[in-house]
């Protein structure tokens, strides 16, 4: 039986960095498989290479060595071609252009392909604003007149803009108050089924990782330590799980989902 072509294959990757002309290598025969509809989170430590995986992804940077593809194809053709129409990202802070208005913001990409009419355009970025919870009421304010919970909804409907089946999250609840978080979470959840979307997300945020995630993918020691289900991973033995998903906060977050247990 052939399995289904993975959404993204990343194939024995090496990113390498230069500073100062001392190359550092970030990322070393890195294997990594994102199946189609699945939502993935991309845990690791600071410096480990995790947002330029995603970029990687994008198409808006180049592996020293190794493959990229997204839905069977390069990811560098993505990053000439313009990625919006077949990947979606959200930015860590949002990046929304200061100088827009919230439906302007929305509808860039769509501008951008130069293909549509204004009217439709301006349609299409309406429903968009809808579909992350916000009223037509907003569609006119300009990014700093927003919330911070609010800005990361108009970047997501950009990133969704153009209908991409992959949507590319970086840390999407960082800076958000917990009920901020919350409903974030509860309309990536809403959208990734309504929408058949694969989602790949790199967050710290632990809470979230366990609310969402069908797989948690652990960058560590330059590559792909462990890819499993959240469970599988809390279980696997390497130091960096340990220290993230067995501490306090990790056993905290994992207890806030399970149900519990009352005596006999």
């Amino acid at each position: 039986m052939n399995l289904p072509e993975p959404m993204v294959r990343i194939d024995k990757l090496w990113s390498v960095f230069k500073t100062a002309g001392v190359p550092t290598v970030i990322h070393q025969d890195l294997d990594l498989d994102v199946a189609q509809g699945e939502l993935l989170s991309i845990v690791g430590g600071s410096g480990g290479g995790k947002t330029v995986l995603l970029r990687q992804m994008l198409g808006l940077e180049t592996p020293a060595r190794g493959t990229v593809t997204v839905q069977g194809r390069p990811a560098a053709e993505l990053g000439r071609a313009g990625a919006s129409s077949r990947v979606g990202m959200l930015f860590q802070h949002g990046a929304l252009f200061s100088a827009f208005t919230v439906l302007e913001n929305i509808a860039f990409p769509l501008r951008e392909r130069g293909t549509l009419p204004a009217r439709l355009v301006r349609d299409v970025a309406m429903v968009k604003l809808q579909m992350v919870g916000l009223d037509a009421k907003h569609a006119h304010k300009m990014p700093a007149d927003l919330s911070g919970g609010m800005v990361k909804r108009v970047a997501l409907a950009r990133a969704l803009a153009m209908d991409p089946p992959l949507l590319l999250l970086d840390e999407p609840t960082a800076g958000l108050d917990p009920d901020s978080a919350d409903a974030f979470c509860a309309l990536l959840q809403s959208l990734h089924h309504e929408l058949d979307l694969t989602v790949v997300m790199v967050t710290h945020d632990l809470d979230t990782i366990f609310e969402l995630s069908t797989r948690v993918a652990v960058v560590a020691d330059k590559h792909v330590v462990v890819n499993a289900t959240p469970q599988a991973v809390v279980d696997f033995d390497h130091p960096f799980v340990h220290d993230f998903f067995r501490g306090g906060r990790g056993r905290r977050a994992q207890a806030l989902l399970r149900p519990p247990v009352h005596p006999a």
